[in-house]
């Protein structure tokens, strides 16, 4: 440790350098949205947060709804003094895309699933909702301990994307399917949800509703008003469409959150 990092403990100053930092509860707690490195100045017991990018909603002929980003947590883990490369995902920024995988400490949280689009939906941490016809029906599967399923599409409605909490919900005869839930950490100081998946787009009813935890919403009908992007920092996935005359279901960024008892 060089004098500078021992004057710095010395003095009752952060244990860490890298990311926002800001105080809470006893904590202090680095916030990553977009990469970097968290540098330990001693060795540290914290617990963190992986949230990876959403997948992005499709947007042709009712499509579904973006997999919420994947999200893995950690509380109680050891890390000794040194440094560690922080990864942040983006969301799926084109229709049907998937979102990028987020990291921290060797631990990789799976972007979110796209939506269908003219192809499948994709696995991915949560995974993306069906389509209403053809052979893309069918919502796509999450990754085990970070999200779940996307719903499946259903006549003239698309199922929405599957969420860190709960699957999609599969599309019905009057509305989109609702994109499934995030989950809820209080590692900020403040309780919020992370990887809700994007609701499912729907010709002739009601666009799906986004999963809490920054699902974007689904369109309503046709040329498919309504689509909305997942919410950045959220890891949501972004709602899907039918035919919209502007692309507007991309997923939202992930976020990597470590905290330390100050």
């Amino acid at each position: 440790m060089t004098g500078i990092h021992q004057a710095i403990l010395a003095s009752g100053a952060n244990k860490a350098f890298g990311g926002t930092i800001t105080k809470s509860g006893g904590y202090t707690i680095h916030t990553f949205t977009s990469g970097g490195t968290f540098t330990a100045l001693e060795n540290l017991t914290v617990d963190y947060l992986i949230v990876a990018g959403g997948g992005a909603g499709g947007s042709d002929y009712g499509s579904g709804g973006g997999g919420g980003g994947g999200v893995i947590t950690a509380t109680g883990a050891s890390l000794v003094s040194g440094s560690y490369a922080v990864t942040v995902g983006l969301g799926g920024s084109t229709a049907g895309t998937s979102g990028q995988n987020s990291s921290f400490n060797s631990q990789t949280a799976i972007g979110g699933g796209g939506g269908a689009h003219t192809s499948a939906a994709k696995t991915g941490g949560s995974g993306g909702g069906g389509s209403r016809v053809g052979g893309t029906t069918t919502g796509a599967s999450g990754t085990s301990g970070q999200g779940n399923a996307g719903g499946n599409g259903l006549d003239q409605s698309a199922g929405g994307g599957g969420g860190a909490g709960s699957a999609g919900s599969d599309g019905a005869a009057g509305s989109g399917g609702n994109g499934g839930n995030g989950v809820s950490s209080s590692i900020s100081g403040t309780g919020i949800y992370y990887g809700g998946g994007g609701g499912g787009g729907s010709t002739t009813g009601a666009g799906g509703s986004g999963g809490t935890g920054g699902g974007g919403t689904g369109s309503t009908g046709n040329p498919g008003a309504g689509q909305t992007p997942g919410t950045n920092g959220r890891g949501g996935g972004g709602g899907g469409a039918y035919y919209p005359t502007v692309f507007n279901g991309a997923g939202g960024s992930g976020v990597v959150i470590v905290r330390y008892l100050t």
